[in-house]
């Protein structure tokens, strides 16, 4: 019986690094590194041509970091997970890196046991966050829901994608993902991805709620 593998795509400027983590995930049954770069550039460069399953990301690396590179493959290959690895446990670096895209953060001290949870967790559509780092991340968000809205909507607007403002127009009609799907010739995961991306982002409870916040934004243009 053959199962499918995870496809991973590994990105770290440390060489060293790098081949430690590619041989424990190799050594897993059920995933596999398929690529691996050394620099944000490189890594959305890699993501395009391979489409992985998951992104493996430092967030510090040259030339582009790996928050940057985060926001770019999110906005243009959204079914790719994406998981930061970094030795940095600020709080700002964690949220920042939700806020780009991540669905999850390891810290590079973790056991080998812990990554390969960490990763197949991600997979399972699981957010991975060290528990220590938890609290810190809660609080952030706390932070942000108690700022006045118009700080809030500014912080949200430059990181919703023109792909994203397409596909909130179209929900905004009351369009269900499977005619979003199909009227912009994408897949149905896609557009489940772009729409759980759009609520996130917009902090929304439904997708009315979204389309309400897309067109008070200018987002949305109301029909004449």
């Amino acid at each position: 019986m053959n199962t499918k593998k995870a496809r991973i795509l590994l990105v770290d400027d440390h060489e060293l690094f790098r081949q430690g983590v590619a041989q424990v995930i190799n050594n897993q049954p059920d995933m596999e590194v398929v690529g691996q770069a050394d620099d944000g550039l490189e890594a959305l460069t890699m993501a395009h041509e391979l489409r992985p399953d998951l992104v493996l990301m430092d967030i510090n690396m040259p030339l582009s970091n790996g928050l940057e590179a985060t926001e770019l493959i999110r906005a243009n290959i959204p079914e790719s997970i994406i998981i930061m690895l970094t030795t940095h446990e600020e709080e700002e670096k964690l949220f920042n890196a939700v806020k780009a895209g991540a669905q999850g953060y390891i810290l590079k001290s973790t056991s080998s046991t812990g990554l390969v949870r960490g990763i197949r967790g991600a997979l399972d559509g699981e957010s991975s966050v060290p528990r220590k780092l938890v609290g810190q991340l809660l609080a952030e968000f706390s932070k942000l829901s108690k700022r006045p809205e118009n700080l809030v909507n500014e912080e949200i607007i430059p990181i919703i994608t023109q792909r994203e403002r397409e596909i909130l127009n179209i929900m905004a009609t009351g369009a269900s993902n499977q005619e979003i799907a199909e009227t912009l010739s994408i897949s149905l995961q896609t557009v489940k991805s772009h729409v759980s991306n759009i609520l996130t982002k917009l902090q929304a409870k439904s997708r009315h709620q979204a389309a309400e916040f897309g067109i008070k934004q200018g987002f949305i243009q109301r029909k004449q």
